[in-house]
Protein backbone atom coordinates (compact mmCIF):
# COMPACT_ATOMS: atom_id res chain seq x y z
CA UNK A 1 0.00 0.00 0.00
CA UNK A 2 1.91 3.57 -1.26
CA UNK A 3 2.20 6.21 1.50
CA UNK A 4 1.97 9.79 0.45
CA UNK A 5 3.63 12.55 2.78
CA UNK A 6 2.46 15.99 2.54
CA UNK A 7 4.33 18.33 3.77
CA UNK A 8 2.34 21.80 3.86
CA UNK A 9 4.64 25.18 4.40
CA UNK A 10 1.99 27.94 4.01
CA UNK A 11 0.30 29.47 7.15
CA UNK A 12 -2.49 31.30 4.79
CA UNK A 13 -5.12 28.45 5.00
CA UNK A 14 -7.63 28.64 2.47
CA UNK A 15 -6.09 31.51 0.68
CA UNK A 16 -2.63 29.52 0.33
CA UNK A 17 -2.40 28.80 -3.17
CA UNK A 18 0.36 26.25 -2.55
CA UNK A 19 -2.05 24.26 -0.54
CA UNK A 20 -4.79 24.61 -3.42
CA UNK A 21 -2.42 23.34 -6.18
CA UNK A 22 -1.93 20.29 -3.30
CA UNK A 23 -5.93 20.12 -2.94
CA UNK A 24 -5.50 19.12 -6.93
CA UNK A 25 -2.11 16.80 -6.57
CA UNK A 26 -3.96 15.21 -3.86
CA UNK A 27 -7.31 14.04 -5.89
CA UNK A 28 -5.15 12.55 -8.91
CA UNK A 29 -2.88 10.74 -5.99
CA UNK A 30 -6.50 9.20 -4.60
CA UNK A 31 -7.93 8.06 -7.76
CA UNK A 32 -4.43 6.51 -8.86
CA UNK A 33 -3.80 4.95 -5.59
CA UNK A 34 -7.02 4.52 -3.87
CA UNK A 35 -5.84 1.87 -1.24
CA UNK A 36 -3.07 4.68 -0.46
CA UNK A 37 -2.35 5.94 2.76
CA UNK A 38 -1.99 9.95 3.66
CA UNK A 39 -0.46 11.52 5.98
CA UNK A 40 0.18 15.57 6.55
CA UNK A 41 2.59 16.99 8.25
CA UNK A 42 1.30 20.81 8.51
CA UNK A 43 4.17 22.72 9.36
CA UNK A 44 1.86 26.25 10.15
CA UNK A 45 0.39 24.04 12.68
CA UNK A 46 3.06 23.54 14.86
CA UNK A 47 6.00 25.06 16.91
CA UNK A 48 8.68 23.88 14.95
CA UNK A 49 11.59 24.47 16.70
CA UNK A 50 15.11 25.52 15.40
CA UNK A 51 17.89 23.61 15.33
CA UNK A 52 19.66 24.80 19.35
CA UNK A 53 22.37 23.82 20.89
CA UNK A 54 20.55 20.78 23.30
CA UNK A 55 19.64 19.61 20.14
CA UNK A 56 23.07 19.61 18.63
CA UNK A 57 24.48 18.17 22.06
CA UNK A 58 22.35 14.96 21.44
CA UNK A 59 22.72 14.58 17.56
CA UNK A 60 26.55 14.78 18.18
CA UNK A 61 26.53 11.94 21.14
CA UNK A 62 25.86 7.96 19.80
CA UNK A 63 22.31 6.99 20.66
CA UNK A 64 23.19 4.47 23.56
CA UNK A 65 24.98 7.59 25.38
CA UNK A 66 21.84 10.05 25.38
CA UNK A 67 20.43 11.22 28.77
CA UNK A 68 16.84 11.73 28.68
CA UNK A 69 16.82 15.09 28.11
CA UNK A 70 19.17 14.51 24.87
CA UNK A 71 16.03 11.54 23.56
CA UNK A 72 13.36 14.39 24.69
CA UNK A 73 15.43 17.33 22.67
CA UNK A 74 15.18 14.90 19.65
CA UNK A 75 11.85 12.97 20.09
CA UNK A 76 10.30 15.75 17.26
CA UNK A 77 13.22 15.16 15.13
CA UNK A 78 12.89 11.54 15.35
CA UNK A 79 8.57 11.37 14.72
CA UNK A 80 9.71 13.32 11.54
CA UNK A 81 12.42 11.25 10.01
CA UNK A 82 10.34 8.11 10.85
CA UNK A 83 7.44 9.68 8.74
CA UNK A 84 10.02 10.68 5.22
CA UNK A 85 11.42 6.93 5.85
CA UNK A 86 7.80 5.68 5.90
CA UNK A 87 6.70 7.37 2.63
CA UNK A 88 6.78 6.65 -0.84
CA UNK A 89 6.15 9.87 -2.19
CA UNK A 90 7.23 12.86 -0.30
CA UNK A 91 5.35 15.71 -1.28
CA UNK A 92 5.88 19.10 -0.02
CA UNK A 93 4.06 22.54 -0.99
CA UNK A 94 5.60 26.20 -0.31
CA UNK A 95 5.01 29.30 -1.23
CA UNK A 96 8.39 31.08 -1.48
CA UNK A 97 9.51 34.42 0.84
CA UNK A 98 12.43 36.40 -0.44
CA UNK A 99 13.31 34.08 -3.28
CA UNK A 100 13.91 30.94 -0.92
CA UNK A 101 11.74 28.66 1.16
CA UNK A 102 10.02 29.64 4.27
CA UNK A 103 11.59 29.30 7.87
CA UNK A 104 9.24 26.69 8.73
CA UNK A 105 10.23 25.00 6.03
CA UNK A 106 14.00 25.22 6.56
CA UNK A 107 13.62 23.86 10.17
CA UNK A 108 11.92 20.76 8.75
CA UNK A 109 14.97 20.55 6.84
CA UNK A 110 17.23 20.57 9.25
CA UNK A 111 15.37 18.24 11.67
CA UNK A 112 15.12 15.41 8.86
CA UNK A 113 18.85 15.29 7.50
CA UNK A 114 20.42 13.77 9.63
CA UNK A 115 23.28 11.43 9.80
CA UNK A 116 22.54 7.78 10.41
CA UNK A 117 19.07 7.83 9.36
CA UNK A 118 18.36 9.70 6.42
CA UNK A 119 22.35 10.60 5.52
CA UNK A 120 24.51 8.16 5.54
CA UNK A 121 28.28 9.13 7.67
CA UNK A 122 29.90 8.99 4.32
CA UNK A 123 27.47 11.71 2.97
CA UNK A 124 25.08 9.43 0.94
CA UNK A 125 21.96 9.20 0.96
CA UNK A 126 20.04 6.62 2.81
CA UNK A 127 16.06 7.42 1.71
CA UNK A 128 16.65 5.47 -1.59
CA UNK A 129 13.40 4.27 -3.94
CA UNK A 130 11.26 7.08 -3.18
CA UNK A 131 9.81 10.09 -5.20
CA UNK A 132 9.50 13.65 -4.86
CA UNK A 133 7.49 15.99 -5.68
CA UNK A 134 7.51 19.73 -4.98
CA UNK A 135 4.65 22.41 -5.70
CA UNK A 136 5.70 25.98 -5.40
CA UNK A 137 3.82 29.11 -5.88
CA UNK A 138 5.90 32.68 -6.02
CA UNK A 139 5.27 35.83 -7.20
CA UNK A 140 8.28 36.16 -9.66
CA UNK A 141 8.29 33.88 -12.22
CA UNK A 142 11.64 32.05 -12.61
CA UNK A 143 11.51 29.32 -15.16
CA UNK A 144 13.88 28.89 -18.16
CA UNK A 145 13.86 31.91 -19.90
CA UNK A 146 13.12 34.34 -17.14
CA UNK A 147 15.64 36.90 -17.15
CA UNK A 148 15.60 36.14 -13.06
CA UNK A 149 16.27 32.65 -13.25
CA UNK A 150 19.60 32.88 -11.33
CA UNK A 151 16.81 34.10 -8.32
CA UNK A 152 15.25 30.58 -8.45
CA UNK A 153 16.80 29.77 -5.53
CA UNK A 154 14.28 27.62 -3.22
CA UNK A 155 13.58 25.28 -6.55
CA UNK A 156 17.17 24.91 -6.26
CA UNK A 157 17.41 24.21 -2.91
CA UNK A 158 14.64 22.21 -2.40
CA UNK A 159 15.72 20.06 -5.34
CA UNK A 160 19.73 20.06 -3.59
CA UNK A 161 18.41 18.89 0.02
CA UNK A 162 16.57 16.05 -1.21
CA UNK A 163 19.47 14.33 -3.77
CA UNK A 164 21.39 14.72 -0.82
CA UNK A 165 19.56 12.38 1.54
CA UNK A 166 18.76 10.16 -1.49
CA UNK A 167 15.39 11.16 -3.34
CA UNK A 168 16.37 11.81 -6.94
CA UNK A 169 13.43 11.27 -8.83
CA UNK A 170 12.05 14.69 -7.99
CA UNK A 171 9.42 16.96 -9.96
CA UNK A 172 9.04 20.26 -9.59
CA UNK A 173 5.96 22.43 -10.23
CA UNK A 174 6.34 25.67 -10.45
CA UNK A 175 3.56 28.46 -9.84
CA UNK A 176 5.27 31.77 -11.31
CA UNK A 177 3.36 34.80 -11.63
CA UNK A 178 1.38 33.82 -7.90
CA UNK A 179 0.72 37.49 -6.88
CA UNK A 180 -1.59 37.74 -10.28
CA UNK A 181 -4.55 36.16 -7.77
CA UNK A 182 -3.61 38.26 -4.35
CA UNK A 183 -3.48 41.49 -6.87
CA UNK A 184 -7.64 39.97 -8.09
CA UNK A 185 -5.97 39.85 -11.41
CA UNK A 186 -6.48 36.22 -11.73
CA UNK A 187 -9.02 33.74 -9.63
CA UNK A 188 -7.44 30.96 -7.74
CA UNK A 189 -9.07 28.29 -9.60
CA UNK A 190 -7.61 29.53 -12.83
CA UNK A 191 -4.01 29.51 -11.43
CA UNK A 192 -4.28 26.29 -10.57
CA UNK A 193 -5.54 24.71 -13.62
CA UNK A 194 -2.81 26.40 -15.86
CA UNK A 195 -0.44 23.75 -13.78
CA UNK A 196 -3.14 20.69 -13.75
CA UNK A 197 -1.34 18.83 -16.61
CA UNK A 198 1.99 19.04 -14.67
CA UNK A 199 0.42 18.17 -11.35
CA UNK A 200 -1.73 15.31 -12.48
CA UNK A 201 1.17 14.04 -14.05
CA UNK A 202 3.08 14.40 -11.07
CA UNK A 203 0.17 12.52 -9.01
CA UNK A 204 -0.31 9.42 -10.88
CA UNK A 205 3.24 7.69 -11.18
Amino acid sequence: MPKLLIVETSPRGESSISRQMTRRFLTHWQAAHPQGEVVVRDLAKIELPHVNAPWLSAYFTPEEKHSPEMKEALRLSDALVAEVLAADHLLIATPVYNYNVPAALKAWIDHIVRKGQTLGIDGKGLVTGKKATVLIASGGVYTEGSPIRDRDIAAQYLRLILNVIGITDVTIVAGGAAKLVDMGEETMDAFVAKHATAIKQAAMV
